[in-house]
């Protein structure tokens, strides 16, 4: 015997206005009664802080108290039995009821490093104290009312940006010290959710042979830990333009998809902030690069130049 949860779309995304359409099914070998089938609606920031982006004192904390956003139940069933075989129960719930002023705060659905924004549906049909009771529990995801959503701008914000020797923070190759070395370009910095982040990178000049070029999307998690925010930056993708030493003044485009699960609308809430963040890394030919190979890409080398830029995200209609 089992129970499981089919909702009516295949991609799981609702707005909160929007009903949750779905069944719940259910198989057994042989009629069974029940105390009643109950569906829970739950929406949850989870908040985490670990000791690598902590100090002593904030990594005792370990999770930080998860902020609720929505717990609902509904009940489906009274009491009764259910048929042998496969049975389909149908349901339909509203995570924000009609006519309501909308204040809740829904926040689009975040699966990140410290902090997650999880939405989850529990069926239980309870089966009375000798039987153990049956559950099911599926992910929804949630996107901002489109009644909300802020019209596409006519044309995405771009913001130039050089890579020189004078514009690193850390040194490069001593071989870059007596040669030309300048790299062009530019990208936007606030683009919509449903669009790609667009821009593109010249190599105007480099005394030193060019290895990769690549474009790297960061998240900056933000959570308020007592009077202290702890921050962590991570990488979410990265994104190659270039493979290999690439000719002198031609531009090449960025075209970067933003995962859909990996990024959401830019949020600045009180315990908590997502951020995000993009990086445009050259890479050079060097022999200390293959010696390590698995260098995190924000550490700063030799054989690396770099600059990053903020990326706010939104959602259009």
């Amino acid at each position: 015997m089992s129970i499981e949860l089919k909702l009516s779309r295949s991609n799981r995304i609702y707005s909160p206005n929007e009903p949750i359409d779905g069944k719940i099914i259910t198989k057994f070998p042989s009629s069974s009664s029940h105390q009643g089938i109950r569906l829970t609606a739950t929406g949850t920031v989870n908040l985490q802080v670990r000791g690598g982006s902590a100090g002593v004192i904030e990594s005792l904390y370990g999770v930080v108290k998860p902020i609720s956003i929505i717990s609902k139940s509904f009940d489906i069933r009274s009491s009764g039995k259910i048929g042998s075989g496969i049975t389909e129960i149908p349901f339909s719930l509203n995570l924000r009821p009609q006519g309501h002023d909308g204040s809740e705060i829904f926040y689009e659905t975040f699966h990140g490093a410290n902090i997650s924004i999880q939405y989850l549906i529990t069926a239980d049909l309870v089966r009375g104290y000798l039987h153990k009771s049956l559950s099911a529990t599926m992910e929804f995801l949630v996107e901002s009312d489109k009644a909300n959503l802020l019209q596409a701008p006519v044309s995405p914000e771009m913001v130039s940006f050089y890579i020189t020797r004078d514009t690193q923070r850390h040194p490069l190759l001593p071989e870059l010290s007596s040669g030309e070395f300048r790299v062009s370009g530019k990208i936007c910095t606030q683009c919509s959710l449903l669009d790609p982040i667009n821009g593109d990178v010249t190599v105007e000049s480099s005394t030193v042979p060019i290895n990769s070029i690549d474009i790297h999307l960061l998240r900056i998690e933000s959570i308020l830990v007592g009077e202290k925010i702890v921050t962590e930056t991570s990488v979410i993708q990265t994104t190659q333009i270039a493979d290999g030493d690439v000719c002198r003044g031609m531009t090449l485009p960025i075209y970067v998809i933003p995962p859909r699960l990996l990024t959401c609308p830019t949020i600045f809430a009180g315990p908590f902030s997502i951020e995000f963040q993009l990086s445009v890394v050259i890479s050079f030919q060097s022999e200390l690069s293959r010696l390590q190979p698995k260098a995190d890409p924000r550490t700063p080398r030799l054989w690396l130049a770099m600059e990053s830029l903020p990326l706010r995200l939104f959602r259009t209609k």
